[in-house]
């Protein structure tokens, strides 16, 4: 895994620090080794640094204080900062008072944001790690991916099925019961199931609730959960002032790995063909787009289109600039088309694609029909957005 070049990319200038956010296992600590050898590090998975540091946070600071000149002059990187929201004070004065620079990482800010901890108030600059993406496996082998994930670890082993079931395991308790995110852990692990049914869908918060047995309320808190401890994203309607046929306000929910979400729902992938592979495969293509945004620091909106009549086109992209639907098909008939023809004659977007599975680019009208790996090819190239 170390031998894999990652493609987020972080430069600091002069004084400039950073936060390093990224779900668990997605290579943070690793790629900050890699891009920062001379850094000194505090890392507080570590029991002792953890238990001393959480009594008196000001040892945190002296230790510091104590490096040399060289190594003060590197980034100082805290990981999993999230554990000692109290240490966030002493950053701020060491930035502030000493010029130090900082790489705070970690695997979500809810816990810092809850408990009103110092963020710095804009003197960190931010940054979200993926799990592997294509631009980084040029050889990427799909089906490994959309049963695997692409969590690092999980993607490069032959079977990653007991590996996935730990970590949703590992999260229900690191993640959300050691750090208090919710009081009635049975209900959040029966939201668990009855949000894997809806995964990608139009959400309806009331049929959730009814399923895991509490209010509609506290079922929106818990994606919210989900969101703030980057294990998702919501992806909103697309909608205009005028568009009375559309629907407006329903999202849907995306997990942030194709093979967490497939251990959730309990699915196998054996072959490249079939509505459970086109679901999939349209999750695939969305965290591709929302890692290529980040990475590029290209602040695009990510939302689809559906019509009270069930047109849809799965991912409009920069307020109607790129219209793209996603179809696991390796044969492309004009019913695929409907949506993304009916979107087009309304809203003329610059771009109309259609990722799929087919082996040869071709143009249908102002539709153009893209293999999947060609489409991602461009994306990392610049040529979509």
């Amino acid at each position: 895994m170390e031998n894999i070049a990652r493609y987020l990319n972080i430069q600091l200038p002069p004084k400039q620090s950073a936060f390093l956010w990224g779900p668990r296992k997605t290579g943070k600590t690793t790629f900050l080794r890699k891009k920062f050898p001379e850094s000194v590090s505090f890392n507080f998975l570590e029991t002792d640094l953890f238990f001393e540091v959480s009594k008196a946070p000001s040892l945190l600071r002296e230790r510091i204080l104590g490096l040399t000149s060289a190594q003060l002059g590197q980034p100082i990187i805290l990981d999993e900062v999230q554990k000692v929201p109290a240490v966030m004070d002493e950053v701020h004065y060491l930035i502030e008072e000493k010029r130090l620079r900082f790489i705070l990482c970690g695997s979500s800010a809810r816990k810092l944001k809850r408990g009103h901890a110092n963020l710095l108030g804009g003197r960190a600059w931010r940054y979200e790690m993926f799990p592997f993406v294509s631009a980084e496996l040029p050889r990427l082998d799909l089906l490994r991916a959309l049963n695997n994930g692409l969590i690092p670890s999980h993607y490069l082993q032959d079977d990653a099925q007991m590996s996935l079931r730990a970590y949703l395991q590992d999260y229900l308790k690191e993640e959300v019961a050691s750090e208090g995110l919710v009081r009635n852990m049975p209900a959040f692990s029966r939201f668990f199931d009855a949000m894997s049914y809806g995964h990608g869908e139009m959400l309806n918060f009331a049929n959730i609730a009814r399923d895991c047995g509490v209010d509609a309320k506290t079922v929106r808190e818990y994606y919210q959960i989900l969101v703030d401890t980057l294990l998702g994203r919501f992806v909103e309607p697309f909608k205009k002032s005028q568009d009375r046929g559309v629907i407006t306000r329903a999202a849907k929910f995306y997990l942030f790995d194709v093979g967490v979400a497939g251990c959730v729902q309990r699915r196998k992938i054996h072959e490249l063909k079939g509505d459970v592979f086109g679901k999939a495969f349209e999750h695939f293509i969305l965290m591709e787009i929302a890692a290529f945004r980040e990475y590029s620091r290209k602040d695009f909106e990510i939302n689809y289109w559906r019509t009270k009549s069930g047109l849809e086109v799965d991912f409009v992209l920069a307020k109607g600039e790129v219209a793209l639907e996603v179809k696991g098909a390796s044969r492309i008939d004009n019913s695929d088309m409907r949506g993304l023809r009916s979107f087009t004659e309304q809203y003329k977007p610059k771009k109309a694609i259609l990722v799929s599975n087919e082996r040869e680019a071709r143009l249908a009208g102002d539709i153009r029909i893209v293999p999947w790996r060609d489409f991602l090819s461009a994306l990392w190239q610049g040529e979509i957005l």
